[in-house]
């Protein structure tokens, strides 16, 4: 089980480049979505079209009333840390709404929180 404290350990991590995706990207992909699961699975949401790109990746919150949030990092190679520090985050109608909402932001620890918040509020 990925922990908050196992992600930490990537911060100002320089990761491979290059035409095919580095080893060391997958690894962190892996243990991050892990992580994003079991904040699902603590609180009742899926995680959904999951999108595992070159050296980003995107999914959707799916919560019980079948409302959606998309969720977003940046290439870790150009932008360092921001896949800690500054998540993309919009509601969205369905699992495949790329445009959804408005688009907001918020770092990894407050993600639960800022999810939760996001949806127990009308939209």
């Amino acid at each position: 089980m990925a922990t908050l404290k196992v992600l930490e350990k990537y911060l100002d991590y320089e990761f491979s480049s290059g035409g095919y995706t580095g080893e060391d990207y997958k690894q962190f992909q892996n243990k991050y979505i892990n992580y994003l699961r079991t904040l699902c699975k603590q609180n009742g949401w899926e995680l959904v079209n999951v999108g595992r790109n070159h050296y980003e990746f995107s999914a959707f919150f799916k919560n019980s009333e079948n409302r959606y949030i998309y969720f977003s990092i940046s290439d870790v190679r150009f932008w360092q840390n921001e896949w800690y520090n500054r998540i993309l985050y919009r509601t969205a109608k369905h699992e495949k709404d790329y445009t959804g909402g408005h688009n907001c932001y918020t770092n990894l620890p407050a993600l639960q929180y800022t999810i939760k918040n996001t949806f127990d509020k009308e939209f």
